[in-house]
């Protein structure tokens, strides 16, 4: 992959609001795979304090996007179509990363898979807390 998609990536996740108010970092980009990592927050948790499943689906959906972005013709931005989650456990620990990979670039589908795992202080990565499948639709850019 060129630093051009990683600046182009780079620059679009820096516009994403959602995961600015997340608090959620990109940190890794390469060819069919994205990393996002987001710290544990109270402000994210549910009534339990478990790390809520909105913000756990949200990161692992942007980076199965990210990486379906990777594959995608010039010209073209991605959105996505559809996903399947499952909850696996508790979303526990001080932090999370989300791993979204292409299993598939056709010529306007990707198929992604992705899943969040635990990721504590000293950067061990922990179980899996989310598994992800998700259709990616390239779109042309228009103008």
């Amino acid at each position: 992959m060129d630093n051009n998609m990683q600046e182009r990536i780079t620059a679009s996740f820096n516009k994403q609001g959602l995961m600015d108010t997340l608090g959620a970092r990109l940190t890794l980009v390469q060819a069919g795979e994205v990393h996002i990592t987001l710290p544990f927050s109270a402000h994210l948790s549910q009534q339990h304090g478990y790390l809520h499943a909105g913000a756990v689906t949200s990161i692992v959906d942007v980076a199965c996007g990210y990486a379906a972005l990777t594959m995608a013709p010039e010209g073209y931005e991605v959105v996505t179509a559809e996903f399947k989650i499952n909850l696996l456990r508790p979303a526990l620990g001080p932090a999370f990363v989300a791993i979204g990979k292409v299993q598939n670039a056709g010529k306007l589908l990707t198929v992604c898979t992705g899943e969040v795992r635990r990721l504590d202080d000293d950067g061990t990565v922990g179980k899996a807390v989310a598994l992800i499948q998700a259709t990616i639709v390239n779109v042309a850019i228009s103008g």
